[in-house]
């Protein structure tokens, strides 16, 4: 969907899929439930990988704020298409999808904001704004999925490692940490 939601016929998706559009309307009954199904997956396979990242390993604020990053950094570098469609068509969503959205997002949004708080609390972070500074993470995860290629510059690895980097001095971790 290139041309976003709106600007993207259900000939067009079909065409893209190989399948008719009848095809198409087999597996889902309406272009609207088709971005649900994209947008559930994607916030559902991101939930799944966090905590996930977050329960494997040392469980340290740093080592859990490190996986998470991690994870976040390369779930939208690797799945960036399928992240990028749930991330910008929030507008798109109708009804309880676009409140299932929010309430996924918002859920996924308190394990960062809870690290980071915990890190706080802990001296292990300076982070003067928690909130703020947790959501300004996010974003930068999150954006990932507008700009990298995977035939780029750096691999997701590389760039999964210097954003770590960035978001442990955004939240006000020492330097070597």
């Amino acid at each position: 969907m290139e041309n976003g939601y709106h600007g993207t016929t259900i000939r067009q998706v079909a065409t893209r899929a190989g399948l008719s559009v009848p095809g198409l309307y087999h597996h889902f009954p309406s272009k609207q439930a088709l971005l649900v199904a994209l947008d559930a997956e994607a916030m559902s396979e991101l939930w799944t990988r966090s905590t996930a990242a977050l329960a494997d390993g040392p469980q340290s604020v740093l080592d859990r704020f490190n996986r998470l990053i991690r994870c976040l950094t390369l779930f939208h570098a690797h799945r960036g298409e399928l992240a990028f469609i749930a991330l910008s068509e929030i507008r798109s969503l109708e009804g309880s999808a676009r409140a299932d959205h929010i309430a996924a997002r918002d859920r996924q949004q308190a394990l960062l904001s809870g690290i980071i708080d915990e890190g706080v609390a802990a001296g292990i972070f300076d982070a003067p704004h928690p909130r703020e500074t947790s959501r300004a993470i996010t974003t930068m995860c999150t954006g990932v999925a507008q700009w990298y290629r995977i035939d780029g510059e750096l691999t997701p690895e590389e760039l999964a490692d210097r954003y770590g980097r960035l978001c442990r001095l955004t939240a006000g971790a020492a330097v070597g940490r």
